[in-house]
């Protein structure tokens, strides 16, 4: 598949903590968006791809946008890991020829509305599977996504010597990008390590600052067959790799149980395919946009990715600049979900697209090839776009 599809289309609303819409209007407005940014009419979109969590339906969001007949729908598991599989399952309805244009969108108000950071015990009473796995840690006070990833975090930083401050380098980076964004949530508004070091703790090891957002808001992405991409208005975003990932004895945020509790196995499984299909390596990549929910699992994405040995990315992001425009790998240049809104990982993707448009407001000189990836913790996904 690789090369088969692309991205030629993306669309946002405003980012915020109380967006005043519905949900299904954020989403109406980030699907008419990118069809329009496709140059093309909702008439020609016949398939909408978005997570089992958003709650928009395809028919819905079909309804509110104009679209008429869909010929493909579908919806991916996981929370933010389904960001990049939703372009993934586009890439082969297009490439099969199930589809000819497919919108893949995620809108909510999780600021506003219904917010993920919170407890919230029904999850350990679901009638189901997911109901029992909960039930393992929600009695023992293991019941924010925060303190799920500080478990982790402790034994990565016992492990390999990283520090609060190794973690507290992505959040000033993705402050810093942020801050020349006018989209973004936290514009004009840098921080330094200092600022890191000093905010509470939400769940030790983790810092407020180094907890993503909760936003209000909405993206989409169009994508079509790489034929057809060579008539749209946009230079296209090539999709080089698309692939999905669960890692053995996975769970959904607390894999305890694993032999290795210090990394993101399904995040390598992500990155083998990644560099299998698209031919290319971690030296290839221009800028990485990585799945900054928590920024411990930032610096084990970098591994996890190939960017350095495990245990090396403390080494890694404490070289000056390294992770900064002009250096050795651009992270984040949008601001992240840490700097301009957490919208799920999808604006992650749409920066990607900006990145090889070469529109972004942290430009990278000649970027030609951009790694992405979905929520780490969970089954996940990831991309490899190309110029």
């Amino acid at each position: 598949m690789s090369g088969a599809a692309a991205i030629v289309g993306i669309g946002a609303t405003d980012f915020s903590k109380n967006s005043g819409r519905s949900e299904l209007r954020l989403a109406a407005e980030a699907v008419g968006a990118a069809i329009a940014d496709a140059g093309l009419d909702p008439s020609e979109v016949d398939g909408l791809v978005s997570f089992t969590m958003d709650t928009n339906t395809e028919i819905a969001v079909a309804r509110a946008a104009g679209i008429g007949d869909l010929t493909y729908f579908s919806r991916i598991h996981y929370g933010g890991g389904a960001a990049c599989s939703t372009v993934q399952q586009a890439a082969m309805a297009v490439a099969t020829g199930v589809a000819d244009v497919v919108v893949a969108y995620r809108a909510f108000n999780e600021r506003s509305g219904m917010r993920f950071g919170q407890v919230n015990a029904g999850l350990a009473a679901q009638d189901n599977s997911s109901g029992t796995d909960n039930a393992f840690s929600y009695p023992h006070g293991l019941s924010t996504p925060a303190a799920f990833v500080a478990m982790v975090a402790q034994r990565y930083m016992h492990e390999y010597g990283a520090t609060s401050a190794d973690f507290g380098a992505v959040a000033v980076v993705d402050r810093k990008h942020a801050a020349v964004n006018p989209n973004a949530f936290f514009y004009d508004k840098p921080i330094t390590i200092d600022d890191h070091q000093n905010s509470r703790y939400i769940a030790e090891p983790l810092h407020l600052l180094d907890c993503c957002q909760e936003s209000d808001g909405g993206v989409a992405l169009v994508i079509v067959s790489a034929e057809r991409a060579k008539d749209m208005p946009h230079v296209p975003a090539i999709i080089a790799g698309a692939a999905s990932g669960s890692g053995n004895d996975q769970y959904i945020m607390t894999s305890y149980y694993r032999d290795d509790l210090g990394g993101l196995p399904e995040m390598g499984l992500v990155g083998r395919q990644l560099w299998e299909q698209s031919g290319l390596g971690p030296t290839d990549m221009d800028a990485a946009i990585l799945y900054d929910h928590f920024t411990p699992y930032t610096l084990m994405q970098l591994e996890e990715l190939g960017f350095c040995g495990r245990g090396e990315a403390k080494d890694f992001v404490r070289r000056p600049g390294v992770l900064e425009v002009g250096g050795e790998l651009p992270l984040n240049t949008h601001g992240g979900q840490l700097g301009e809104a957490y919208i799920h990982g999808m604006n992650g993707i749409a920066e990607a697209v900006r990145q090889l448009r070469g529109d972004s407001v942290n430009q990278v000189d000649g970027a030609q090839r951009v790694v992405v990836t979905a929520g780490t913790g969970v089954p996940t996904s990831g991309l490899v776009l190309t110029r």
